[in-house]
């Protein structure tokens, strides 16, 4: 076997097991204690490689291993394992720091460590925030300790905020009846667009239901379609058979298309613009009427039977349009603060912790003063 290489990844995966969480840990910890003591920070070549923190020193150098087989990089995954169990007692699941899971999906503490092994884990997560580590900066830093802590929040008052953040006039205009402020004058289109959404997110999903609204419940099964990546078709399947499962008044759309539609008030969708077969060109703007590539000559459309009214792209491309999405942004009282935190509340320390810290944007903010003196700025 080559030395950085491993010859199966469930054959490593197994030996990691039966080698190393069967293993007294606190001889070990103790060890690198007494390698390690007196140090603080030891930012190398590989950046952070050493945290001190409430726990002790716990040496991070293993993270940037490209020897997922070695002995060190095994026994950094058991110190972890051991350091997740201890700051989070009796949770069966908890963040997963492999690259893949991004430390977005929640699994179970040994299918975490079957991960790590296999896909190793992020480089830059030498701080474990996410899994309750607090670290002391008092020693190395400047800059305050944020504690890591999300509030419980109702899911039926988070789908109000989002309503209100994308229809903050109608909101406003809503509140200030009665008062002697003029209220923001409003499309029709798009309060009726509004009026549906609160419709939607005040019903409840069936009669005594005071868990879930149509809208709670839309948004919140769509979030899971995403995040699991689950195809229309699986979805519509489960759509179903929750709709049979619930009360027969129930309000639960069928399918995912109508779930779409009562979603469809709430922006942020895409543009969808047909493009050449061979990647040529797009059919836009000047050749948003053409039916073949002026290039390679294909046609733009399938071929289907004469008898299909409507005609079927080759290819399509979905436009994501940055202009409402950045606006969005600032429209949410949940978002707006972190967008202008690079002005407010960055700590400058020639320490590269955001894009505001490098270079480029220092020269941009030096060329358009006018610009960067604005903190709602984005280079």
């Amino acid at each position: 076997m080559a030395p950085n290489s491993c010859a199966t990844t469930g054959s490593v995966a197994h030996e990691y097991i039966a080698r190393h969480f069967n293993v007294f840990v606190a001889q070990r910890w103790t060890e690198f204690a007494a390698s390690y003591g007196g140090l603080g920070f030891d930012c190398g070549d590989f950046g952070v490689i050493s945290v001190r923190s409430s726990s002790g020193i716990m040496s991070r150098r293993w993270i940037q291993n490209p020897n997922r087989c070695a002995d060190e990089y095994l026994d950094g995954i058991e110190d972890f394992i051991e350091f997740a169990r201890r700051h989070n007692p009796g949770a069966t699941r908890i963040r997963c720091p492999c690259r893949r899971c991004n430390n977005t999906l929640f699994e179970s503490i040994e299918t975490v460590g079957f991960h790590l092994v296999r896909n190793g884990m992020i480089e830059t997560y030498s701080i474990w925030n996410l899994h309750d580590e607090q670290v002391d900066h008092a020693s190395s830093s400047n800059a305050p300790r944020v504690d890591n802590v999300e509030p419980i929040v109702d899911p039926n008052d988070q789908v109000m905020g989002i309503i209100q953040d994308a229809f903050p006039f109608a909101s406003t205009n809503i509140n200030q009846e009665g008062e002697d402020d003029v209220p923001t004058p409003i499309d029709s289109a798009e309060f009726e667009q509004y009026e549906k959404l609160l419709k939607n997110a005040n019903q409840e999903l069936y009669p005594g239901c005071e868990s879930f609204s149509v809208l709670t419940a839309i948004v919140e099964l769509m979030h899971g379609k995403i995040k699991y990546r689950m195809s229309n078709l699986c979805f519509d399947y489960f759509l179903g058979v929750f709709k049979r499962m619930l009360p027969t008044d129930n309000c639960l759309p069928k399918d995912h298309k109508h779930a779409q539609k009562v979603l469809l008030g709430l922006g942020l969708g895409y543009e969808k613009i047909h493009a050449c077969k061979n990647n040529c060109m797009l059919f836009y703007k000047e050749h948003e009427t053409l039916d073949t590539c002026p290039i390679c000559n294909e046609s733009r459309f399938k071929m289907t039977s004469q008898n299909r009214t409507t005609k079927i792209p080759q290819k399509v491309m979905r436009y994501l349009p940055l202009k409402p999405r950045l606006q969005r942004l600032y429209m949410s009282m949940h978002t707006a603060t972190d967008m202008r935190w690079h002005k407010e509340k960055r700590v400058d320390d020639d320490v590269m912790r955001h894009p505001a810290d490098g270079e480029a944007w220092k020269e941009f903010d030096r060329t358009f003063p006018e610009f960067a003196a604005d903190p709602r700025n984005v280079n």
